[in-house]
């Protein structure tokens, strides 16, 4: 078996609001000379207007793309299909899985994590949210559109060319309070480099918080500034803090808390220095699923600090701070 057999295909999951551009960045993948195989898997193929022009073949509910690309629709189990999908896993080397513009992500992600055969052959790359600027304010207070904004790695902040430079960025830093991790990029036409959103990581533990490790430093300050402005709106929270977390006591701690909160916990990730590990301890979470793994030792002279994001609704940081402190020795 070759190596590139045993790895895990990549997925993207690419959400975003009813003519937010999920169609366009859709076709920029499938011709985009980006040199990667992709299959996408899309609600309706009729519906989300790929381009007819590339398809040259079909069978079954897989399209054949005349760039080698693969697409299909769902139409039933999302799992099902992509076991269908994985028997072709020769054919493409990453996948792009497109959401309805009402959905919420999170079930879609969950399914990668809950199915064991899936774990396996697929491993979850980014979730990347498509935004309209122009419109997303009219849509702000449906939950699906802050949810979408709330689960993203990646955010493009779509038809700049719509509005004034700063409204533009008042949007943007409305949209970093709400989810301090994303990387976001202002796009015209979804116009990205397919790098920026393809094969980036962003679940890969080894990964987490290391594009950008001083962001927790820039935020960290503003959470309790936004805390109460409504108690039914979702943001972020950041912890840092120097000391060593007793193990024990944080399993305890989080366990309880994501079985009572676990629904309105979005995003979770971090870093912990756990008493007596000489590895820092990386873990991430989607509502009530986690993970975490002893990663690389701490180097020398490295601060040995414990940074943590959620990223929901209802988040008290106080509290969260407060009962965090408690799980240090």
């Amino acid at each position: 078996m070759s190596i590139k057999e045993k790895q895990p295909i990549p997925v993207t999951i690419l959400t975003g609001y009813l003519g937010a551009g999920k169609t366009t960045l859709l076709n920029r993948i499938l011709t985009y000379e980006h040199g990667k195989k992709v299959a996408v898997i899309v609600n309706e193929f009729g519906e989300i207007g790929i381009d007819n022009q590339l398809v040259i073949g079909s069978q079954e509910e897989i399209f054949e793309m005349n760039n080698g690309c693969l697409c299909c629709t769902v139409r039933g189990d999302l799992i099902k299909i992509v076991g269908n999908l994985l028997k072709r896993k020769h054919q493409f080397d990453h996948l792009v899985i497109e959401t309805t513009g009402l959905a919420d992500p999170a079930p879609v992600i969950q399914s990668f994590f809950f199915d064991e055969d899936l774990k396996e052959r697929v491993q979850v790359d980014a979730i990347v949210t498509v935004v309209d600027v122009k419109h997303v304010e009219q849509h702000w207070s449906t939950n699906e559109v802050q949810e979408q904004i709330a689960f993203a790695d990646v955010i493009l902040l779509n038809k700049i060319d719509l509005i004034s430079q700063e409204k533009l960025q008042e949007l943007e830093n409305k949209i970093q309070q709400l989810n301090i991790m994303a990387k976001i990029y202002p796009t015209q036409n979804a116009d990205i480099k397919i790098d920026s959103i393809l094969g980036i990581g962003s679940f890969e533990l080894e990964k987490v918080l290391a594009l950008d490790p001083h962001f927790l430093h820039d935020h960290k300050n503003h959470e309790h500034e936004h805390e109460h402005r409504h108690d039914e709106t979702l943001g972020s929270v950041a912890i840092e803090t120097l000391g060593e977390v007793n193990e024990v006591k944080f399993d305890q701690w989080l366990g309880a808390l994501l079985q009572k909160q676990g629904a309105d916990i979005f995003r979770l990730k971090g870093i912990l220095n756990i008493a007596r590990n000489e590895q820092r301890y990386v873990f991430q979470g989607v509502h009530m699923i986690f993970e975490g793994i002893p990663q690389r030792s701490w180097q020398p002279g490295e601060v040995r600090k414990n940074q943590l994001v959620f990223i929901g609704r209802n988040l008290n940081a106080e509290q969260l701070d407060k009962d965090f402190r408690q799980c240090l020795e």
